[in-house]
């Protein structure tokens, strides 16, 4: 039964309760970031419906959350995030990565101006198209052995760097520095290894893009020195994940969870949300294969940041920096310290479609902009603006240091389909 607006305790202009009396089984409240508008949107799905769901895992620590772009999803919402404190039963769930494990934005910053590049748009877009390979199934230029595919699994963008593909550099500012502790290439069964073999450095298809864009409007003069952004200046957006392994990871997984669930007396109102004890077995084998996955992302968006700086090349006779700005993914789950209930634990978060944003001073965060916090990439539609933004201290106190990863849609992709 799908939620209205009469069951929804308005805390605010954007923050909205599922209080967990409203469903039997909530262990926690849901808390829903939107304004009247979008809330309108989001009333026409499942989303809160799966937001109330998510309230109902083992484990659950603080309260179920939804981003400003929630929309339905597999088992948790898009936009969904949820942290579970593995010492006590917390569990993790596929479903709260998502399908495309580690699919996430990187930006690129060029030493180009609008007026430099306008005359040229027309070719840059045409060798951006020859030389990165995008759509369902499609391959690209980066060959690797069996046994390489393995090394990526571990590494993940410091292989494709070590390899050619990139500066030293361009790790220092990515998430977990490109690549992320244990991934377990043995957890990654052989049907994913072989749907990713032949697609690192490639976009694949949905909404993944590549979208050549120019510095607009600064707002903190500040924050985009640090960042080394100027006004007319061309960047770069990549959007991308781990492809076809990721997918089968995530469809491997829950096939084994689906099994596992009742030996673990897990009993949840909807089957996507297959999940199990972080300490199992089939925890720790998940785990591996999403970092594994998460690994291989990264290599993957380093591949494109290669295949982008020749074609701008070939286009303008020299690579003009393409410099990393940030690399940050909105599909994933993370140990990491957070404040529960008064002092700090060590929990699970998931993130679905929902992108970290650390305040400043966190070690997380890559030295260069600690001061400023963690830069966090919101890509538009088609056709309006994107934003980098930074993150802030109430995002530590209320969302375990987490903020919406996209523009949204306004419908699940079967919905828009049919």
């Amino acid at each position: 039964m799908a939620f209205d607006a009469s069951q929804l305790e308005r805390l605010g202009d954007y923050r909205w309760l599922i209080p967990r009396r409203a469903r039997v089984g909530m262990l926690t409240d849901a808390l829903i970031y939107s304004d009247d508008r979008l809330l309108r949107d989001v009333l026409r799905d499942q989303c809160l419906e799966q937001a109330a769901n998510v309230a109902m895992l083992p484990g659950i620590a603080g309260r179920s959350l939804a981003m400003p772009d929630i929309h339905q999803g597999y088992g948790f919402p898009i936009g969904g995030v949820a942290a579970t404190v593995p010492e006590e039963g917390g569990v993790v769930s596929p479903g709260g990565v998502g399908f495309d494990i580690n699919c996430g934005v990187r930006l690129l910053a060029s030493t180009l101006t609008v007026d430099g590049v306008r005359p040229k748009l027309r070719e840059l877009v045409n060798q951006l198209f020859r030389d990165i390979p995008s759509g369902a199934g499609r391959g690209g230029d980066v060959r690797v052995s069996y046994q390489d595919l393995d090394r990526v699994l571990e590494e993940g963008a410091a292989w494709m760097v070590a390899h050619g593909y990139g500066q030293p550099e361009d790790l220092e500012t990515c998430e977990e520095g490109g690549t992320i502790d244990g991934g377990d290439p043995g957890a990654v069964s052989d049907r994913a290894k072989k749907r990713g073999l032949p697609q690192i450095g490639t976009l694949g298809s949905g909404n993944h893009f590549l979208e050549v864009q120019y510095v607009d409007q600064i707002f903190d003069d500040t924050a985009a020195q640090t960042l080394g952004l100027t006004p007319n200046q061309i960047v770069v957006l990549v959007h991308s994940g781990s492809r076809g392994l990721g997918h089968q990871v995530c469809t491997d997984s829950l096939r084994d969870m689906d099994e596992s669930m009742r030996r673990y007396g897990i009993s949840l109102p909807d089957r996507q949300l297959a999940c199990v004890p972080v300490h199992s077995k089939e925890g720790q084998d998940y785990l591996g294969a999403m970092r594994a996955s998460a690994n291989f992302a990264w290599a993957n968006r380093q591949g494109i940041t290669h295949f982008t700086r020749g074609a701008f090349k070939r286009i303008f006779g020299e690579v003009h920096d393409l410099r990393v700005v940030y690399d940050v993914c909105h599909n994933i789950a993370k140990l990491e310290r957070h404040p529960v209930s008064g002092r700090e634990r060590l929990v699970m978060v998931h993130r679905k479609g929902a992108t970290r944003a650390f305040a400043p001073g966190r070690p997380e965060i890559p030295e260069a902009y600690r001061s400023i916090g963690q830069p966090v990439l919101i890509p538009g539609s088609m056709g309006t603006a994107s934003y980098v933004l930074m993150g802030a201290t109430g995002a530590m106190a209320e969302t375990f240091g987490t903020t919406c990863h996209g523009a949204g849609g306004v419908m699940s992709r079967t919905a828009a389909r049919k």
